[in-house]
């Protein structure tokens, strides 16, 4: 039988960070969970395309925008169910077991969150961001996302929009999103060039604003 996982990433020079997402696929590899990797690209002028073709990557291009991005890669993909993942995002070492044991219970779900920083200032952020996902069901991509193509297609896959496609899809998905107990350590770089509680407020204020109908293509402008 086929490896049954789609791992789809979408990519924009995202040459300085990829290299440690595509490490921690390897254990999948191992474990011949893995049946394809695909790179959905928005354009990259570094490394990004090269490193893709030496990982043996299915690579796809178009325009830069995350949910067109997402939405284009999903189309190539042939597994009956699908990782999305960000470049800058590390998966647990224990992920293909925590993986085959969501796919068992066939339901959608997503990591808790942590950042590659020490501090209370990224503790704060993470444990807000994991509260909001298991509250309100609004975990954002950072968290990557298991989704089996039929949940996937049920929903309308990711909206071409190039903010909030991660929200509109958890928003989709509803109350059969669940939690895994594993933790995805994503990149703090945004944070620290940003300001902790500048980017934390930032990012609060666009999610308030979605939620109340201000349009992505809007939003995206001030992000």
């Amino acid at each position: 039988m086929r490896a049954r996982l789609s791992v789809v990433i979408p990519t924009l020079n995202a040459g300085d960070s990829l290299p440690a997402c595509l490490t921690r696929l390897m254990p999948g590899v191992e474990a011949a969970l893995i049946r394809e990797l695909i790179l959905t690209d928005g354009g990259s002028t570094d490394t990004t395309l090269a490193i893709a073709e030496e990982a043996g990557a299915q690579l796809v291009t178009g325009p830069a925008s995350r949910g067109g991005q997402l939405r284009r890669g999903v189309a190539q993909a042939t597994g009956e169910w699908l990782l999305i993942l960000h470049a800058d995002s590390l998966l647990p070492d224990d992920w293909p077991a925590l993986v085959e044991a969501q796919m068992a219970r066939h339901r959608p779900a997503h990591f808790r969150l942590r950042f590659d920083a020490r501090g209370l200032a990224p503790t704060l952020v993470a444990t807000w961001a994991n509260l909001r996902a298991r509250s309100l069901r609004l975990p954002y991509g950072d968290q990557g996302l298991l989704i089996s193509r039929a949940d996937y297609d049920a929903v309308g896959g990711y909206r071409d929009i190039p903010l909030m496609e991660d929200v509109a899809m958890a928003r989709a998905l509803g109350r059969r999103l669940d939690v895994l107990p594993g933790r995805i350590t994503t990149s703090a770089a945004k944070y620290r060039r940003d300001g902790w509680l500048r980017r934390g407020a930032r990012n609060l204020t666009l999610l308030i604003r979605y939620l109340l109908g201000a349009s992505p293509e809007q939003l995206a402008r001030k992000y």
